[in-house]
């Protein structure tokens, strides 16, 4: 295998298939690095359904998802190199990586990079759950690994905190598989997943859903016993006398994700204090010049197809990057009121600002806005909604050609 490419994509989950294909259809030599042995990220693990509805029109599994990028790939003559970490990244005259492969460590030279490496999960000790550390609690994803690849049921009574998308999946999951689901508990007054789950997979299987309620402690010295739950106030503090004891063997975590940006910080990077992934221009281009961000390493998604649609974009502008283009030159985008996060946060006036693709979250629920895209009092773009949920993110895509000054996203 070569050492030097023109796009080198860290991570062959949706965004980093996607940002390879996109490079190698503009004339690019890609390199796909991905630390585990098979190709497809978190799809591998996701046998549900529900993936794709936006990008193909059809229900498919994540499996089924991943493949179709997976032979494309793979048509296109991409190199990939599985089983394999990236120890060490530097930008000098372009970029260097050092990488342990199977055969040793290896150094590639890149003209650019694609950060698709997803995000990580919260656990117990990052909510600061109270107890010893007995067998029987685990994150959702590991959970779902554990079921769905491996064919291991992590116990028979559990409880579920956190109403994240992947916890309520493995609440139906788990409860197929013979396991009593005692219910759902979420800290915040409203749910944390997309309705659609909250309904397939809770409603469907009649399974409680407990708002406003958290996890305290656990209990169990080799096994765990049982968790104590206590109800919580708008502010998410524990209410006392509350607290009440139940039984179970199994507790899942579904308590959010965080971008995984070690590289990116490593290259020095600007991460954003709201969606904690990089601060991104149009192209999804970093701070960094030449270093692109997509998927979950930018901003956690609710729809693979958003993912992949990162990717796509990431992978062109890598190769208008590395074929030559004018320095850029910002414009910020500015949270206004009612929004919790936007990406990107800033424009290149020197780039194509004909369709400009926005991913918006609220900062909370609410009922016929509108959302506006604003040049101090012009309105450039607006859109209504009859309803916006804080759980899922908003896509929109604007003509902002000719744009001369900064602008702000705001519902009103």
């Amino acid at each position: 295998m070569q050492d030097s490419f023109n796009v080198v994509v860290i991570g062959a989950g949706p965004a980093g298939l996607a940002g390879a294909i996109a490079a190698r259809e503009a004339g690019g030599e890609v390199l796909v690095i991905e630390r585990e042995k098979r190709l497809g990220g978190i799809l591998k693990q996701c046998i549900h359904d529900g993936f794709g509805l936006n990008r193909y029109g059809e229900r498919l599994t994540g499996p089924e998802y991943a493949y179709r990028d997976i032979k494309k790939a793979e048509e296109l003559g991409i190199t990939f190199l599985t089983s394999a970490f990236v120890l060490d990244v530097k930008k000098h005259d372009g970029f260097s990586l050092a990488v342990s492969t199977r055969e040793g460590i290896r150094k590639i030279r890149a003209k650019a990079l694609i950060l698709a490496t997803g995000c990580r999960e919260r656990t117990a000790k990052q909510i600061f759950i109270h107890g010893k550390r007995p067998s029987g609690i685990f994150t959702a994803g590991c959970a779902q690994y554990l079921v769905n690849i491996e064919g291991l049921l992590p116990g028979r009574r559990c409880v579920i905190l956190g109403s994240g998308d992947i916890g309520l999946i493995m609440a139906r999951r788990l409860t197929l598989e013979g396991c009593e689901v005692v219910g759902v508990y979420e800290a915040k007054k409203t749910p944390s997943g997309l309705k659609r789950n909250i309904s397939q997979c809770l409603n469907d299987f009649h399974i409680p859903l407990h708002l406003k309620k958290t996890v305290t402690r656990v209990f169990g010295e080799d096994r765990l016993e049982g968790v104590e739950i206590a109800s919580v106030d708008d502010d998410m503090n524990v209410i006392k006398g509350t607290e009440e004891r139940v039984a179970c063997d199994t507790l899942i975590l579904s308590v959010g994700l965080i971008p995984e940006n070690e590289l990116a910080e490593k290259l020095g990077v600007e991460i954003s204090p709201f969606t904690k992934g990089a601060v991104v221009d149009n192209n999804l281009e970093t701070s960094v010049a030449g270093v692109f961000a997509a998927g979950n390493a930018l901003s956690v998604n609710d729809l693979v197809d958003y993912v992949s649609e990162n990717g796509f974009i990431a992978g062109k502008a890598a190769m208008d990057y590395i074929k030559g283009r004018k320095p850029r030159a910002f414009l910020a985008v500015e949270r206004g009121a009612g929004i919790a996060s936007v990406v990107p946060q800033r424009l290149d006036v020197n780039s194509d600002l004909s369709k400009v693709v926005f991913y918006i979250r609220s900062d909370g629920d609410h009922r016929e806005r509108k959302l506006l895209l604003k040049k101090g009092e012009e309105i450039l773009f607006q859109k209504g909604f009859k309803v916006m949920n804080q759980a899922e993110s908003i896509r929109i895509k604007a003509d902002l050609s000719g744009l001369d000054g900064d602008i702000r996203v705001e519902i009103a």
